[in-house]
């Protein structure tokens, strides 16, 4: 390549200057070296090291000089003389110096040859001008006519909308850098809100702070342009595969108020720390000019070794290897060996501790690129962690091994550490940070443990205390005493084990049990768990990733691949819980101020009936086909004129069993009207609580409020069962309060007649129902809901059922 070399008087503008470049590059980078100041540390410039730099940046193509000012110049043109005579191709450009700079380094790094990367480097400012309607004062002198344009449109732009909640984060990063592996086109992609940046790095990508709705801009040059925009373009449409995950979860940029719980589950057991991370590398220690090219090649191989050790663990990790891809992906992020290369190079610092800063840097870029990026700055950290340890040949954090289970307790944990859980050992996990999208409540549901993030100060914990944690509500009880640990299991089982026998009390009384299912993986889980039935079934996936909506036989065939799991059992299907919130272009109302208020459920049938009448009619072919016994249920319902029009439609179109969600406070309040109209109703706690109490769902701050155990909450469910009663019919729970084993006691005391849940919860559930009977159900149903907060409905609730579960 083209070598470049920077003259400045600051050896900080230099710096800053060429690290800016180097965030734009795609690939390798060329070779450049700064002359900044003089030899006494002075501001200034020295032609003896213009010449030194000169040479040093030669690779046989030629070296482009750009200077700042003044002497700059002066000292550049005496270095000409000094430059040994093997170096026969220079040119001192008089281009803007940031300009200048990034414009050659772009250039450089993509093949040109010298000239052009001169003239590159001088026309950099043509395209501010532009802007600024001033092109004509911006071109440069030496660009005639005939010479191409030195900056020139992309060859291929197009646009794309974020369709996953949490936009472009580790894993999406990570497969645009895969997918651009082979081309050898240059490709930027930027958003309405952020600059272009290099679709090979991940961590600038990640550091766009995209999300749902945001308008991605893609620009390509070069050979297989079209190929590789058309290659990112299918990612962003298909949601980087995660569409109803990162839609249905979302975290806030404030901290927590309180431990939060994001992997059902309550246990007691031991804690043990994660161990203490590496120690800070030296900032203060310089190694010789001499000793800087093999510490830049050192650097290189250990971040190549990460990146190996982690691909080489992810292929069997089921959901934390997509994790461990992605973290392989930043422990070879050019951006970033760039940014931490050049501080070895320019300022002499060890491998271990550029690598540490440039890895700081980028954390601080994904923190301001708001809390989900932020949420994934441990990974960077991890990375960090391992190349250091490697570089020093010291031991880095690593899951402890006691020989008995344990509670881990950590700061956060990445996808490397998690890798490495033994499930059978590991009975919780307990992290001081992290939210409901972190990495650590992705894997630990993944796993069927336990988790609770969040939880200040749970590092303080001495090794050995026993902890009752509580992955539901994120209740931490140190010490708890005998009554406190009667409702919990103490020994770790695996997170698919089977659900025992139908769900049912010690005296008979059924509440079925039921999965919640969205995805094939769900589906599977729930076979393997021995699941009743289904609760809930999710159809949004089929729908999520299209300008238009699926056709009837399409969706036939996806809901078939469903019901044929469950043959001769009941499989309850709700119908498009979507709308603006979920970015569907064919339903608009993109622009909702408030999406969870807006047009979504039931109430995009008025704008769309052929949405609902198509899914209706796919959902009827696929029972015809199947032998599952399927019922149908509308989402977000609010008036009785909804509950009528969709009875009406469904059974118009031959679907015998119709019911509808309850997740309204209108709903609840009109349940003795709705139930007439149809056969069933199902109560979905997750949006209830957070219409109930006007609290976002997804914000940590206000978990307390949407806790299910809120006895103004269990007073609502009440008085839905209340009127079906009153009509002798079914009502179920298919919100995540049904996975608590002791609140699922408290549902089936309300007389809720089944219970629909995460897989991994089943068995548990079902142990807990066949401790007690009815009437136990029924006095801690009336306990809790004579109480005035949500610890102390717990509370009454394990006064009332330890003693039978001793």
């Amino acid at each position: 390549m083209v070598g470049i070399v920077v003259v400045s008087h600051s050896p900080d503008l230099a710096t800053a200057a060429v690290n800016l470049a180097l965030q734009m590059v795609p690939g390798q980078p060329p070779p450049i070296q700064v002359a900044a100041g003089t030899a006494d540390d002075r501001f200034g410039t020295d032609a003896v090291r213009v010449a030194e730099a000169v040479a040093a940046a030669d690779d046989g193509e030629g070296v482009v000089v750009i200077m700042d000012l003044g002497s700059a110049v002066l000292s550049s043109e005496l270095a000409l003389e000094l430059v040994p005579h093997v170096v026969t191709k220079i040119r001192l450009v008089p281009a803007a110096f940031v300009e200048g700079i990034f414009a050659a380094v772009v250039s450089a790094a993509a093949g040109a040859e010298l000239d052009v990367v001169a003239r590159d480097a001088e026309a950099a400012l043509h395209a501010k001008a532009v802007q600024l309607d001033k092109g004509q004062l911006a071109q440069p002198q030496a660009q005639t006519e005939a010479a191409p344009p030195a900056i020139t449109r992309p060859a291929i732009v197009a646009e794309a909308t974020i369709v996953n909640a949490d936009g472009i984060h580790a894993r999406p990063a990570a497969m645009i850098v895969d997918a651009l592996a082979s081309s050898e086109a240059q490709v930027m992609i930027g958003s309405e809100h952020s600059a272009p940046v290099s679709a090979r790095s991940p961590t600038a990508l990640m550091a766009l702070g995209t999300r749902a709705g945001d308008v991605l801009r893609i620009e390509a040059d070069g050979p297989g342009a079209a190929a590789a925009v058309d290659q990112i373009l299918a990612l962003v449409r298909d949601g980087f595969g995660e569409l109803v995950r990162s839609a249905k979860t979302s975290a806030y940029a404030a901290p927590a108020a309180h431990p939060i719980g994001v992997s059902p589950g309550r246990i007691v057991g031991p804690t043990l720390k994660m161990p203490d991370p590496l120690a800070e590398p030296d900032p203060t220690r310089r190694i010789p000019e001499s000793e800087r090219p093999a510490a830049v090649l050192g650097l290189s191989n250990a971040a190549a070794e990460v990146a190996e050790q982690l691909r080489g663990r992810s292929a069997a990790a089921g959901t934390v290897g997509e994790l461990l891809e992605a973290t392989a992906a930043i422990a070879t992020d050019p951006e970033l060996l760039a940014d931490a290369a050049t501080r070895v190079r320019d300022r002499g610092l060890t491998a271990e501790r550029a690598v540490w800063e440039a890895i700081e840097v980028a954390a601080d870029s994904m923190r301001a690129a708001g809390s989900r990026q932020a949420l994934r700055v441990s990974d960077l950290y991890d990375v960090r962690s391992r190349i250091v340890a490697l570089l020093t040949g010291r031991s880095g954090a690593r899951i402890p091994d006691p020989g008995h289970p344990f509670i881990l307790l950590a700061v956060d944990l990445a996808p490397a550490d998690a890798a490495e859980l033994d499930a059978d050992r590991c009975l919780a996990i307990v992290t001081e940070e992290g939210g409901p999208t972190s990495h650590t409540a992705i894997i630990a549901r993944s796993h069927g443990i336990p988790a609770v993030v969040a939880a200040r100060g749970a590092t303080a914990i001495a090794d050995g205390t026993l902890l009752l944690v509580d992955g539901n509500t994120g209740e931490l009880i140190k010490e708890p005493t005998i009554d406190q640990q009667g409702s919990v299991r103490t020994s770790h089982k695996p997170h698919r084990e089977r659900l025992a026998h139908p769900g049912r009390t010690a005296d008979g009384h059924r509440v079925a049990l039921f999965a919640n299912i969205t995805s094939s993986d769900d589906v599977a889980a729930a076979v393997e768990c021995g699941a009743e039935g289904v609760g809930l079934y999710r159809t949004e996936l089929c729908f999520l990733d299209r300008a238009d909506p699926p056709g009837i036989a399409e969706q036939v065939s996806a809901y078939r691949n469903v019901l044929a799991h469950f043959r001769g059992r009941r499989v309850v299907v709700r119908t498009l819980d979507a709308g603006s919130d979920k970015a569907l272009p064919f339903l608009g109302h993109a622009d909702e101020p408030n999406p969870a208020l807006g047009v979504r459920g039931i109430r995009t049938a008025s704008s769309y009936p052929r949405v609902l009448h198509d899914q209706l009619q796919a959902i009827k072919g696929a029972a015809d086909a199947e032998s599952a016994e399927v019922w149908v249920m509308a989402p977000m319902i609010t008036t009785i004129a909804e509950v009528r029009s969709f009875a009406e439609t469904a059974h118009g179109i031959g679907l015998p069993t119709v019911g509808v969600m309850i997740e309204t406070p209108a709903a609840a309040l009109q349940a003795d009207q709705i139930l007439p109209e149809v056969a069933f109703v199902s109560i979905g706690t997750n949006d209830l609580a957070q219409y109930v109490f006007a609290a976002d769902r997804h914000s940590a701050d206000l978990a307390s409020l949407n806790d299910p155990w809120q006895p103004a909450l269990l007073r609502m469910i009440e008085m839905v069962v209340i009127a079906a009663a009153d009509g002798g019919k079914p009502v179920g729970m298919c919100g995540e309060a049904a996975a608590d084993p002791m609140l699922a006691l408290v549902l089936a005391g309300l007389g809720i007649s089944s219970l629909s849940m995460t897989p991994a919860a089943l068995a548990q559930v079902g142990r807990s129902l066949a401790a007690v009977t009815l009437e136990i159900c029924q006095r801690a149903a009336r306990a809790a809901r004579e109480t005035d907060s949500a610890a102390a409905a717990r509370d009454a609730v394990r006064a009332v059922v330890s003693p039978s579960m001793a």
